[in-house]
């Protein structure tokens, strides 16, 4: 069972940055994709971006531009780096990975982490 751990979050200014970290407890080899969503209140959760092992990334369209997620499968992390942040951008990030199998994928998540943006 591979536990997700992030840190990073926290109080910051608009148009800062923040960079929010996700350790495996093991290989992340496996994984594929990996990425993050996040939870704004009383808003449905936004898949926010996404990395495939070999560095192939997707963003939602929200965040094209400001964001950047990476991967280091040797250091079993993934990192969303979140540039020019908006009030918009608040709310609990979460770590995901999913492990492909013969049918449905394994998910695994993280505890989350808060981002909030102050305008």
């Amino acid at each position: 069972q591979v536990q997700l751990v992030e840190s990073g979050g926290g109080l910051v200014q608009a148009g800062g940055s923040v960079t929010l970290s996700c350790v495996a407890s093991g290989s992340i080899l496996g994984f594929n994709p990996m990425g993050w969503y996040r939870q704004a209140p009383g808003k449905r959760h936004e898949l926010v971006a996404t990395v495939t092992p070999g560095g192939d990334t997707n963003y939602a369209d929200s965040v094209k531009g400001r964001i950047t997620i990476s991967r280091d499968n040797a250091k079993s992390t993934v990192l969303l780096q979140m540039n020019n942040l908006k009030p918009e951008d608040t709310g609990v990030y979460y770590c995901f990975a999913e492990k492909p199998t013969d049918y449905v994928p394994r998910e695994y998540w993280g505890q989350g982490t808060q981002v909030t943006v102050s305008s």
